[in-house]
């Protein structure tokens, strides 16, 4: 009787094969998006000189079946890392990635709505980014006008959006 009342407690076994292979694959996913960044973007990271090591092994592999052997490797060191501290510094990049992507597009429609001619909008530009030379604007939205009556190159188009770029600090 005491034998079956042994087999009704559960132990703790610990993860299963299936938990610690999913653990794996993405300390190998994680080993990846590191190969990615740059120098400047890793150094930011407290990483061993073991693992930057591979990092930087991992740039000269070019054989698929050797890149996918390092990866694996990469991921057996990352599991002597500090993975929430590497993971905040990603979180971080991407997010500036992003926030970047947010800016660009904004200023896209700037520019689009600029050249659709609404003298209003062209004041709110102004009010909103009250560096920006009234002139040089007008002359550049007058060019890329023209530009296109013509069915020219967008030369003038590039140069507008150059200028919105950089008065807005992009």
């Amino acid at each position: 009787m005491n034998e079956l009342n042994d087999f009704d407690e559960e132990e703790d076994l610990g993860p299963s094969k299936s938990e610690i292979k999913r653990e794996m694959l993405a300390l190998q996913k994680l080993g990846e998006r590191l190969t990615l960044l740059s120098k400047k973007e890793l150094d930011r990271m407290p990483l061993s000189p073991v693992l930057l090591d591979g990092l930087e092994e991992a740039k000269r592999i070019k054989s698929h079946i050797a890149r996918r052997r390092h990866m694996r490797r990469l991921g057996k060191l990352l599991r002597h890392e500090d993975l929430d501290a590497i993971e905040q510094v990603i979180d971080e990049i991407d997010n500036r990635h992003q926030a970047g992507v947010a800016r660009f597009h904004n200023l896209e429609r700037w520019r689009d709505r600029l050249i659709a001619g609404d003298s209003s909008v062209f004041g709110e530009f102004l009010a909103e980014y009250p560096t920006a030379d009234r002139q040089q604007l007008r002359q550049l939205i007058q060019a890329v006008k023209k530009e296109r009556e013509r069915e020219k190159p967008p030369a003038a188009f590039r140069k507008l959006f150059k200028y919105l770029r950089e008065v807005a600090g992009v």
